[in-house]
């Protein structure tokens, strides 16, 4: 009997020592980690999530086949990514919901959910919304974004 209970805890120890040395999870240090994928046809990385995490300043919107506008000198234009979900300052309302980045290209929606207060700056807030909703390619450099759709383009710093 003590010899089965030996074989037993032997074999369990066996079992428990091949599934740990199995783990998939090995770790890496920084500099053996590849750089992320390169954009086909362009010499910048895909960006990533951890990338466009924190809080980014709008500086202007320039919508399709119109001339850019820069930013309200008085109001206040912010977007910043948490955690899956986006939120906006877009003068004196806010707007949030979900975004996802699938290579170079980020959904923000499928909806925004944005309170309707009546800004000094409804016109141009109605264009800042209407260009950051949907599909937009993402191109990050040097502390720029740049979210480019064939609905216009955005531009942001930190």
């Amino acid at each position: 009997m003590n010899s089965a209970l030996s074989l037993a805890s032997v074999a369990a120890a066996a079992l428990l020592a091949a599934g740990c040395t199995g783990s998939a999870s090995t770790p890496t240090s920084p500099s053996s980690r590849s750089a992320a994928p390169a954009l086909p046809g362009a010499g910048s990385p895909v960006p990533t999530s951890d990338q466009l995490a924190g809080t980014w300043n709008l500086q202007s919107v320039q919508p399709a086949a119109d001339a850019e506008q820069h930013t309200p000198a008085d109001a206040r234009y912010t977007l910043t990514f948490a955690d899956g979900r986006l939120s906006t300052r877009a003068d004196c309302n806010t707007c949030g919901g979900a975004f996802t980045l699938s290579g170079p290209t980020l959904t923000a929606g499928p909806a925004l959910a944005c309170t309707r207060a009546a800004c000094p700056t409804m016109t141009f807030e109605s264009t800042y919304t209407r260009l950051l909703s949907g599909d937009s390619t993402v191109t990050l450099s040097e502390g720029t974004l740049v979210l480019s759709s064939a609905r216009g383009v955005l531009r942001f710093t930190r």
